[in-house]
């Protein structure tokens, strides 16, 4: 029951900072380019902080060691996920693009932005290796989910346009991180000062952001599609309900359930409406996945983890 306060405390300071970027948007306090600019700065800034941090302070040889395991687990959970989730689009709509669209939001769940925050709060201890963990999504979007699901036709990227992909700020601070806490390489004080307060920035930012999408979002017109409902029950209930079920006859790694159930329970990332948007597509269907599961995931994300914690 601890486990349940502490999330849905955490939720409900997220929330907090939704609502606040939703009515600044509304409001118009912020420019029309706020959101691309918070976006770059979470790409850039925070979240590299966040993932250079966590590696200098806690990667050693031993953990290096065990890596592979928290990856080839994830591949594998990820790709039954892919698998049921195929199977699952073409039931609920028949339009080929629409398809793609909830396709990308049941296999890649909002784990970045919200995960971060979640797990870094609760499970501190586990942010490592979910960020190691989720290193396998992370590739899985750069090379099919963004170019193939999202952008697809002839602007689809190629092999080495899409390997480029993974010299980002996040990918190279890990690195980076990895290096300076395997060798233990001092760091002055002023270094640390400033790598913790900029990755403080990272939850708050990133929800001021989801909440300014959420803005420009036409709520009586996207309420009205049924098949957002179904797609947002499917990734915030039946997917980590199914994880928590098979962890009942298969027990595992306590840290590698963490990070299978928290990458599993979170709302569908923005990614489905920031994407098609550059290239001028339809982001109805996705504005309305991104509204309605943030939303829910406020009850079901701390549910989730009562039940968790129940039988791990």
């Amino acid at each position: 029951m601890q486990l349940f306060s502490a999330t849905l405390s955490q939720m409900a300071f997220l929330f907090t900072f939704i609502i606040i970027g939703y009515i600044l948007s509304k409001l118009k306090v912020v420019q029309e380019n706020s959101e691309a600019v918070l976006s770059r700065l979470e790409n850039y800034v925070f979240i590299p902080a966040l993932v250079l941090g966590t590696f200098i302070n806690n990667f050693t040889a031993e953990k290096l060691s065990t890596s592979w395991k928290l990856i080839l687990g994830c591949f594998v959970l990820e790709a039954i996920v892919i698998g049921v989730s195929i199977a699952a689009v073409k039931l609920i709509s028949k339009d080929k693009y629409i398809q793609n669209i909830y396709l990308y939001g049941l296999c890649f769940s909002n784990f970045s932005f919200m995960g971060n925050a979640v797990v870094s709060t609760l499970f501190p201890n586990v942010f490592l290796e979910y960020i190691v963990f989720t290193l396998v999504l992370w590739t899985l979007i750069y090379i099919w989910g963004a170019p193939s699901l999202l952008i697809g036709g002839s602007e689809t990227k190629g092999i080495k346009d899409r390997l480029k992909s993974f010299l980002n700020p996040m990918f190279v601070c890990m690195v980076i991180g990895m290096l300076i806490g395997i060798f233990k390489i001092p760091m002055p004080d002023f270094v640390d000062t400033a790598i913790s307060a900029t990755s403080g920035c990272m939850s708050p930012v990133a929800m001021l952001l989801t909440g300014m999408t959420i803005a420009k979002i036409d709520i009586k017109k996207v309420l009205k599609v049924k098949s957002i409902y179904v797609v947002s029950f499917l990734r915030l209930i039946v997917y980590p309900l199914l994880f928590i079920g098979f962890l009942m006859l298969v027990p595992m790694n306590k840290t590698f359930a963490i990070c299978a159930v928290a990458s599993l329970a979170m709302p569908l990332g923005l990614n489905t409406i920031v994407i098609p948007a550059a290239y001028g597509k339809d982001t109805t269907t996705a504005s309305g996945m991104a509204l309605i599961s943030h939303i829910l995931a406020i009850i079901t994300i701390p549910v989730i983890f009562l039940i968790f914690d129940k039988i791990i």
